[in-house]
């Protein structure tokens, strides 16, 4: 079903039981899979590939436990041109993907995020609201990128790693702050980075590795909690 205000390019491919609501703006060479939803007022760029079953422009929800409050007059969702999303990801509204972003399967991407161009966004990962990457970054299957947070360029984040922005677990007593990862930082696989932590420029992190506070740029740091062995 297309709604007649929506706006469609040359050459897109749409595929089977696709919903593009009002005010949708797909541009040329787009391909949609199979049981996309495609929420209202969505802007797609040129060749974007997106995969079966994933919905594009989900409004946020909300009930009276949740810390953060519903919010209606969000931005449109924003997809720049060479942007392919796979299967099976929900990706809210108020988002901007810059040219040449990869989003994995089964992806969710919160609203008020930013992801910059030529990142990878892997399968499976998670990304709550209010957070920046930066360009040519690589987020592997699995982790979890907590709300309030802020990733810089060319940062590389290993599978499965956990970040956190609430010190005191809910108790209302502290400002939301994700770790700021910092350009050119890795982060090995299961890593743990809590909350309002520093990476510094250039930075290791070694697998499994719980860091509870600032990380001097150029050092490698690994261990729980983590220390550094190596400056470089």
């Amino acid at each position: 079903m297309i709604h007649v205000t929506a706006k469609i390019g040359e050459n897109v491919s749409i595929g089977e039981n696709v919903i593009i609501e009002e005010n949708v703006v797909i541009g040329d060479h787009v391909d949609i899979g199979n049981h996309t939803v495609i929420k209202k007022d969505t802007r797609i760029g040129n060749h974007v590939k997106i995969g079966d079953l994933t919905v594009l422009g989900k409004p946020t929800s909300s009930n009276k436990k949740m810390a953060r409050k519903l919010e209606i007059n969000l931005d449109s969702l924003v997809i720049e041109e060479d942007v392919i999303i796979g299967c099976n990801s929900v990706i809210y509204r108020h988002v901007k993907l810059e040219k040449g972003v990869f989003v994995g399967d089964l992806t969710s991407i919160r609203e008020k995020v930013t992801v910059g161009e030529d990142s990878v966004v892997g399968r499976n990962v998670i990304v709550e609201n209010n957070t920046i990457i930066g360009k040519r970054v690589t987020i592997q299957t699995g982790s979890y990128i907590t709300a309030d947070m802020e990733i810089e360029d060319e940062v590389f984040i290993g599978p499965c790693c956990s970040t956190s922005n609430d010190k005191y677990m809910g108790m209302g007593n502290f400002k939301h702050q994700g770790p700021i990862i910092r350009r050119g930082a890795k982060i090995g696989n299961n890593a743990t980075l809590l909350p309002a932590v520093i990476i510094g420029e250039n930075a290791i992190v070694g697998a499994g590795s719980v860091i509870t506070k600032d990380i001097p740029a150029n050092t490698t740091v690994v261990g729980n909690p983590g220390k550094i062995i190596k400056k470089q």
